[in-house]
């Protein structure tokens, strides 16, 4: 009987052509995370990263860095994926529970190394392959493995990066088994670190765990190819009480990205605020509120984003990111939420913290929860006249069900790009929609101009 990682690596080799939906919304999600590159390549978890390695990085390397220069592949995957999730404002994939493409863009990139010529089809088929790969790993381990406390980015996502890497570099069955039985050897991240510099570090963490375990495996290093399901293996040690396992794995004739798509993200802070935060702002708009017109504001998630918002009084912009009620109170008050709002001058605004402590949070049970994969998140807000007003919303702004314009993404991208301090201008974002007709996405080719903000015209198929 096959093991499930041949089975996963015997599905992404067979799948040798894309709709024009699943090469677009992985398009989407590629250019939505460069954006969230440049935006937080100025962070403090990304200047720690880069004191931290600064002679590695003086050295150079085959690999572009988004903060200039370059290094090894390795090293720059840890550094780039780090600055995609700095500001939390990168996609979410259900499947997997993870923040996919943060770790898989970086991961992806810092394999075009100099000289190295990759199409961009051909890019967006490995981004692809890294995704389905990462819904078939999640699939047997959560919600169990993410409700028991495990960052399913760092575990689940640097598994199923690994297969995109190696899909990329050419790697045969195999290899592309190889390279995600040694990443699971490096999975881990606990959700204990969320709000601190370590949770965006996770990212580039399994970034980094899924170019060197595609490296090794092409190299000839190997480890079990039924580490998943065997004693002692993945499901075994991380699974959590409730984990499903894989008996029952199907691939579908549609790509994960057309039956499930991805999450892009309309606020910069944890996904776990998101549905909340649109549930108030729709009543908002609704009611026309004003913050001395309520008396309190009430919220009921999921468990596990309880969890996750694990600050009321937060101290500093990550840990704010991180707090149901200052990115209530935020969106309240302002209307939206944007970068700028995560600021340590912004969380101690005067109105914004003698709001907060009128919203409450509470969780489903588990009894409730139980047996359902998704309840919506609720909130319920008392006005001073006696009204009571509520709002459920199942589906974040961003997701499948709700998605976002093309004109919304471009906002979004041009936000990231004013954080980035880069010249603000439609062309970028504009460009890189092209790109699976580009011809050259190499380390020393025009792609990396758009995403280090050196200008040079993009070739694509069909150009003089």
């Amino acid at each position: 009987m096959a093991t499930i990682l041949r089975k996963i690596a015997e599905q992404l080799l067979s799948r040798t052509t894309f709709s024009d939906l699943a090469m677009d919304r992985a398009r989407d999600a590629v250019v939505d995370t460069i954006g969230c590159m440049i935006a937080g390549k100025g962070d403090e978890s990304v200047a720690g990263l880069t004191r931290a390695f600064d002679g590695e990085i003086a050295g150079g390397g085959a690999a572009r860095l988004v903060t200039g220069g370059s290094a090894s592949p390795s090293l720059a995957a840890l550094i780039n994926a780090t600055a995609a999730h700095a500001l939390d404002f990168d996609d979410n994939f259900h499947p997997a529970r993870a923040h996919a493409s943060a770790v898989l863009l970086p991961a992806l990139l810092a394999v075009l190394t100099r000289g190295k010529v990759t199409s961009g089809r051909r890019f967006l088929e490995a981004y692809l392959a890294g995704l389905e790969a990462q819904a078939a790993i999640g699939f047997g381990v959560n919600p169990s493995h993410y409700n028991r406390g495990w960052h399913a980015t760092a575990t689940v996502g640097s598994i199923g990066a690994a297969a995109g890497v190696a899909r990329l570099l050419g790697a045969d069955e195999e290899s592309l088994v190889a390279a995600m039985s040694l990443a699971t050897s490096f999975a881990c991240g606990p959700k204990g670190q969320f709000g601190t510099t370590a949770k965006p570090l996770h990212a580039g963490i399994a970034a980094r765990n899924a170019v060197d375990a595609a490296r090794m495996a092409l190299a000839g290093m190997s480890g079990r190819p039924d580490i998943l399901e065997r004693p002692q293996g993945f499901l075994d040690l991380f699974g959590g009480d409730d984990a499903k396992g894989w008996e029952d794995l199907t691939f579908g004739e549609e790509h994960i990205i057309e039956s499930r798509g991805v999450v892009t993200k309309r606020h910069p802070c944890c996904a776990s605020t998101h549905r909340a935060i649109d549930a108030l702002l729709d009543l908002r708009q609704e009611h026309g509120l004003l913050a001395d017109d309520i008396v309190r504001i009430e919220t009921k998630v999921g468990i596990s984003a309880a969890r996750n918002l694990a600050y009321p009084d937060p101290a500093d912009e990550m840990q704010a990111r991180f707090s149901m009620q200052y990115c209530l109170a935020t969106a309240l008050l302002k209307g939206s939420l944007s970068l700028s709002d995560f600021t340590r001058q912004e969380i101690g605004r005067a109105e914004i913290r003698e709001f907060m402590p009128r919203i409450e949070m509470q969780s489903y049970s588990a009894d409730e929860e139980k047996g359902v994969e998704r309840l919506p998140h609720v909130v319920t807000v008392t006005m001073r006249d006696g009204r009571i007003l509520n709002k459920s919303r199942l589906h974040a702004k961003g997701s499948l069900e709700a998605p976002m314009s093309v004109h919304e993404r471009e906002i979004k991208f041009m936000d990231c790009l004013r954080w980035g301090t880069r010249n603000v201008s439609g062309a970028p974002f504009l460009q890189l929609r092209g790109l699976a007709d580009l011809e050259n996405l190499s380390g020393d080719g025009p792609f990396w101009s758009l995403i280090t903000d050196r200008q040079s015209p993009l070739t694509s198929r069909g150009s003089g």
